[in-house]
């Protein structure tokens, strides 16, 4: 598939390359970004086992299935993007607004044990 907004580049796991993000996930991303129009800028998106941040958990995370992306952002945008996240139906919402790395991650995945949904955290 191709985005109007983002680049393979972008969206590919930053350990071995692998570009796997879940095309229904990011027709959302691309309506979110559509309907702010403002630009995001991706720090992770798809993330293989193997990626140390995945590997470090107990089993792969939401950026593992392809439905997760972190996009930064700070003040107003991240409240505009928390409040389109919101509006979007999006069921994870992980917030970062403090330090230099501030950013907001997103993803739509469905409850299971261990991982509820809707959820939205701070980190």
């Amino acid at each position: 598939m191709e985005y109007k907004f983002f680049t393979v580049d972008e969206l590919k796991c930053q350990h071995c390359g692998k570009h796997s993000m879940d095309d229904d996930f990011m027709l959302k991303i691309e309506a979110l970004r559509h309907d702010l129009g403002i630009p995001f800028t991706v720090t992770s998106a798809y993330r293989c086992p193997e990626h140390p941040i995945e590997a470090a958990k107990k089993s792969p995370g939401a950026h593992a299935s392809g439905r997760a992306i972190d996009i930064a952002c700070q003040g107003d945008k991240a409240y505009e993007i928390l409040e389109g996240a919101l509006r979007m139906g999006l069921t994870g919402i992980g917030v970062n607004q403090k330090g230099a790395s501030r950013f907001i991650h997103l993803d739509d995945l469905e409850a299971e044990e261990g991982r509820p949904r809707p959820w939205v955290w701070s980190y």
